[in-house]
C-alpha cells in the first residue's frame, strides 16, 4: 500500500470515465498521486466508478469491487470507495453484502468525497481534468440525465432529468483541451440531441455543434448518442457545412417492427425512421451512421425479427451493434412485461443479426481500397502504427493499421550508412491509401 496514493477504476461507458477524469483532476489538485485503471492497485484509496446499466455491467463491477476486497484483507491496499451509477441505485444492498467498502457514494457525490477527506470542492477547477485517453482526443459530456423514460432503460431511474451544462462551459472545457493537445472532441450525452431543451427552452445542439468546430485547434469533431425522435434537423446542414465535423453520426435506433417500437415506448415508427436516416444520408453525403439494435425484447415475435433484419438488409448501417433485452428491475418493461422470449432464441437471433451485418461491414470497408483517406495515429502496436479514419470512434469501431515495414526508409542520425524507417507522430494526421480491407479492419500505407 502506497501512502497518499489513490487509485481509481473506471467501469462503464464513456461519460463514466469523464467523470472520473474531473474527480482526478480535483484530488490530484490536493496533493494526492493519482493512478487510473491500475493493473495493480496499490492506493491508500481505490475508488471504483461503477457502472449498473446492464446485467453484465453489474457483473463486472460487483467482481472488480470483490477482488479488491482481497487485495484489502491482504493489506495491498487501503480503503475501498465505490461510486457511480450502481451505488446510485444500490446503496444499500451494497453496504449489506459486501461490508468490506469503506465508503458509497452516488453517481453525483463528487464533492462529498472530497469532504470526507478533509478538503473541499474547488469551482475554479471548472472543466479542468486529468485526462485518461490518448492525449489526441478527449470526451466531453453536455449533459447529463435523460428525459426519454424508454420501456426497457434504467439509466433516467439512476441519472435523473436532462440537464443541459451551460454552453459558455462546454466552449471553455474544449479550449482548455485544445490547448493541452487535444485534436478530437468527441462529443457525448445520454441524448445528444436533447441539448438545450431543459435551460434554454428549445434544442441548441446545432448552435454549440458549430461553435465548437469554429473553436481553433478543434481539427475533428464527433457526435456520439442522438436519439431518432424529436431529431433536430437544425443539426444536418452545420455538420455538412463543416469539413472538421465528422462525417459520422451515432444513433440507437433499437428496433424497426412498428409492435416493438410502441412496446419499447420509443414514440417512432419505422416509416419515420426510414424517412430521417434518408434526409441525414442527403444533407450529409458520405456519412456514416452507427447504431445499436435490440434483440428479443418481451414480446418479440418472428415476425418481428424479420422485419428488423429486412430493415438491417435495406439500410445497410456502416456500423452496428446489437444486445439482447436484459430486464432492468424499475423499468416500465419489468413492471408490464414477461419476460419471454427464451434466451436461446435471443441468443439465434443476435447471431443471425451480427453474421449479417459483418457481411454488410465488409462490403462497406471493401469500398474503400484504393481511395485515401486522412487518419489520426492512436498508437504503436507491434509492428503496426494504428489510426482511425473520421468515419470511426476510438475503441468501438474498424481500425486502420499501417505496417511499419511500409514505410519510407531514411538515415539514422547516429549513422548515416545505417537506414530505418520513418516514424509516424502519435497524434498527428496523415493522408492513407487503403490496401486491403476486413470486416472490421483495413490496411493502409503513406
Amino acid at each position: 500500500m502506497i501512502k497518499n496514493r489513490i487509485d481509481l477504476i473506471t467501469l462503464g461507458c464513456s461519460k463514466n470515465l469523464v467523470d472520473s477524469e474531473r474527480l482526478m483532476g480535483q484530488l490530484a489538485a490536493v496533493g494526492y498521486k493519482m493512478h487510473h485503471d491500475p493493473e495493480d492497485p496499490k492506493g491508500e484509496i481505490v475508488i471504483v466508478n461503477t457502472c449498473g446499466f446492464i446485467g453484465d455491467a453489474k457483473e463486472e463491477s460487483i467482481n472488480t469491487i470483490l477482488g479488491l476486497t482481497e487485495l484489502k484483507k491482504r493489506r495491498k491496499i487501503g480503503q475501498i470507495f465505490v461510486m457511480g451509477c450502481l451505488s446510485e441505485r444500490y446503496r444499500k444492498e451494497l453496504a449489506d453484502e459486501i461490508p468490506e467498502i469503506d465508503r458509497i457514494y452516488g453517481k453525483f457525490d463528487w464533492k462529498q468525497i472530497l469532504s470526507d477527506l478533509g478538503h473541499s470542492w474547488n469551482d475554479s477547477l471548472r472543466g479542468q481534468r486529468l485526462q485518461t485517453s490518448p492525449k489526441h482526443y478527449a470526451y466531453v459530456k453536455i449533459a447529463e440525465g435523460c428525459n426519454r423514460m424508454c420501456a426497457y432503460c434504467a439509466i433516467p431511474l439512476i441519472t435523473g432529468k436532462y440537464k443541459s451544462r451551460p454552453m459558455e462551459d462546454i466552449i471553455a472545457e474544449v479550449e482548455g483541451l485544445v490547448a493541452n493537445g487535444v485534436r478530437e472532441i468527441q462529443l457525448i450525452a445520454q441524448d445528444l440531441t436533447g441539448y438545450g431543451i431543459d435551460r434554454y427552452g428549445r434544442y441548441n445542439i446545432a448552435e454549440l455543434v458549430e461553435k465548437i468546430a469554429q473553436t481553433p485547434g478543434v481539427e475533428w469533431l464527433r457526435l456520439h448518442y442522438a436519439y431518432p425522435n424529436d431529431f433536430p434537423m437544425d443539426l444536418l446542414p452545420v455538420m455538412a457545412k463543416y469539413p472538421n465535423i465528422c462525417k459520422y453520426l451515432d444513433i440507437a435506433l433499437q428496433h424497426a417492427s412498428n409492435h416493438v417500437l410502441d412496446r419499447m415506448l420509443r414514440r417512432i415508427t419505422r416509416e419515420e425512421t426510414e424517412q430521417l436516416l434518408a434526409e441525414i444520408r442527403r444533407q450529409v453525403p458520405g456519412i456514416h451512421l452507427r447504431t445499436t439494435l435490440m434483440v428479443g425484447f418481451p414480446g418479440e415475435t418472428e415476425a418481428d425479427f424479420d422485419e428488423m433484419v429486412d430493415f438491417v438488409r435495406q439500410q445497410r448501417f456502416e456500423r452496428m451493434g446489437a444486445f439482447a433485452f436484459c430486464e432492468e428491475e424499475g423499468t416500465y418493461a419489468a413492471k408490464h412485461y414477461k419476460d419471454d422470449v427464451p434466451a436461446d432464441v435471443k441468443q439465434r437471433r443476435l447471431d443471425t443479426l451480427m453474421t449479417l451485418q459483418q457481411e454488410i461491414s465488409l462490403a462497406t470497408q471493401q469500398e474503400k481500397v484504393g481511395r485515401t483517406f486522412k487518419v489520426i495515429i492512436d498508437r504503436l502496436e507491434g509492428e503496426y502504427y494504428v489510426g482511425r479514419t473520421e468515419f470511426d470512434s476510438p475503441e468501438v469501431d474498424p481500425e486502420v493499421l499501417i505496417p511499419v515495414e511500409s514505410l519510407p526508409m531514411v538515415s539514422t542520425a547516429v549513422d548515416k550508412s545505417l537506414k530505418t524507417h520513418v516514424a509516424l507522430t502519435v497524434g498527428k494526421f496523415y493522408d492513407v491509401e487503403i490496401t486491403e480491407a476486413t470486416p472490421y479492419e483495413l490496411m493502409g500505407k503513406l
